[in-house]
């Protein structure tokens, strides 16, 4: 006997796949922004179309000195 629950699988065409997974790169025109601010630090994440980019800096201080990061990633879907 097999007590395995039963889930219903469908079909799905490549259109519809596209829908659901994002669609193909290029293929949208959104625009997403997003900051992250905090003490010390700051970030921003953009996206536009199938490019994202994402800068950040940060400062810190301790008694040996100050250390200071900065990085930027660029991403194409």
């Amino acid at each position: 006997m097999n007590l395995a629950p039963r889930v219903e699988t469908a079909e799905l065409s490549d259109a519809d796949l596209d829908l659901v997974s994002g669609g193909q790169a290029g293929g949208g025109a959104g625009l997403a922004l997003g900051v992250h601010a905090e003490a010390g630090a700051l970030g921003v994440h953009v996206e536009a179309g199938n490019i994202a980019l994402s800068a950040g800096a940060g400062v810190s201080l301790s008694p040996q000195g100050v250390a200071v990061d900065g990085h930027l990633h660029a991403s194409l879907y």
